[in-house]
């Protein structure tokens, strides 16, 4: 019975880590673009024109994943280095003492202290790869499928509970107590908690320990590997593409709520939000495995990723008064986007040997990291010259990646897949 609570405790820990990871992001999502974008919550002075406020919101919302763009890697270094608990925990420390700054910055409208908190949480924010690691180290080939399926169930249900508690502590309407920075508060609390559970119930997982090279820029780095590999440069350039098309909708899509349908609400923005979670969860849950039964990774994509592209821009059909169309059409983009994303990681797995994994799936992650951070500064400015071109950038770039992967990408096995 004890040896079967000490194995199943690091697992736990592990799912808590990634869920409460990507509830914060979630929480994020439905508050930053009110609070910049509409004068009414005075983060910024009444007179700040829209001009300056939409560069700032594109700004603040890249400087999570520019940050952990560089941060990942070194805490991954790191991990292999003094251990996971250890890294996991600074981790943690981190993400906590950036929660907590971010309310502050809220309380004290300091745009400065704002941002700060978003780069510190960024820049510690290397769990996920700690958590991905961990798994690894106690997963064996029959569980590590299922052990990793758990660390996508965290993912669905932290995209779909964060925007919508969100958006819904953030909202006086509800509680009179409730503020903006209602939502940080209670991350920092799971966060601390998650933390404790850590030093309480969490082994130390790692069995050999290595000199791993710790570099600030390893990022940098892995994009440099990512160009040396002839046949996987193809792929990760469709990754980079699909990554930046994603990231166009999904980071600017509450300003498009805000100036097109008159989303002021944090309650409403959140609504829509956890809609699209829940798609993207039934199609990963419902419709990749029986899919996967009957078709490979590779040609799953190359439909999914072209519905993508052109279903985004019927979100810019309806009038403002139309608002209800667009949760016709939610669906069909969540979807196909809940199938693109596994089944590009799976085609990019498959390219490598398996002594390739970490290394591969490593520059993979960086390569991601980079398509969440362009997004929100170039949408932050196209927004002011119309705020349809976002999501008209998020269509063009996703078509962009199907082109490229139906014209130039050929399927390796993993044995030649590093050949010249």
């Amino acid at each position: 019975m004890t040896d079967t609570i000490k194995q199943k405790s690091p697992l736990l820990t592990i799912f808590l880590t990634v869920f409460i990871n990507l509830l914060g992001v979630g929480i994020v999502i439905p508050v930053i673009a009110p609070l910049l974008m509409c004068p009414i919550h005075y983060m910024l002075p009444y007179e700040t024109s829209q001009h300056t406020r939409s560069i700032l919101l594109g700004f603040l919302i890249s400087s999570y994943p520019l940050a952990q763009f560089f941060g990942a890697p070194m805490l991954g270094a790191l991990s292999d280095r003094y251990g996971r608990k250890k890294l996991l925990a600074l981790s943690l420390f981190g993400t906590v003492i950036g929660y907590i700054l971010f309310a502050l910055a809220i309380v004290e409208q300091n745009i400065y202290l704002l941002f700060f908190s978003r780069i510190l949480d960024g820049f510690t924010g290397g769990n996920i790869s700690i958590a991905f690691s961990a798994i690894a180290d106690l997963s064996d080939e029959k569980t590590k499928a299922k052990n990793f399926g758990m660390i996508g169930a965290a993912f669905g249900l932290g995209f779909i509970l964060g925007p919508f508690i969100g958006g819904k502590l953030a909202d006086h309407n509800l509680v009179s107590w409730f503020n903006p920075s209602t939502p940080f508060w209670f991350a920092a609390i799971l966060a601390a908690i998650n933390l404790l559970f850590v030093f309480v119930a969490f082994p130390e997982t790692l069995k050999v320990r290595n000199n791993t090279a710790v570099s600030l820029f390893t990022g940098i780095r892995n994009l440099g590997e990512a160009l040396k590999l002839p046949h996987l440069r193809i792929i990760f350039l469709v990754v980079f593409l699909l990554t930046l098309g994603f990231n166009f909708f999904t980071q600017f899509f509450s300003v498009y709520l805000i100036n097109k349908f008159s989303y002021t609400n944090f309650s409403q923005i959140a609504n829509v939000f956890a809609y699209i979670g829940v798609w993207i969860v039934l199609a990963q849950g419902g419709l990749q495995r029986p899919l996967a039964k009957k078709f490979l990774p590779l040609k799953i994509i190359r439909i999914s990723a072209l519905l993508l592209g052109v279903t985004l821009p019927l979100l810019l059909l309806p009038s403002s008064s139309q608002v209800i169309y667009i949760f016709y059409i939610l669906p069909f983009i969540s979807i196909f986007q809940g199938l693109t994303q596994p089944n590009i990681t799976a085609v990019v797995s498959s390219q490598a040997g398996e002594s390739e994994q970490g290394k591969i799936l490593g520059i993979n992650q960086s390569i991601q990291s980079l398509g969440m951070a362009i997004p929100p500064i170039v949408a932050g400015y196209i927004n002011l010259v119309n705020p349809d071109l976002p999501i008209a950038a998020a269509s063009l770039c996703t078509i962009l990646g199907w082109l490229v992967l139906i014209l130039f990408f050929k399927n390796r096995t993993a044995e030649n897949a590093f050949s010249k």
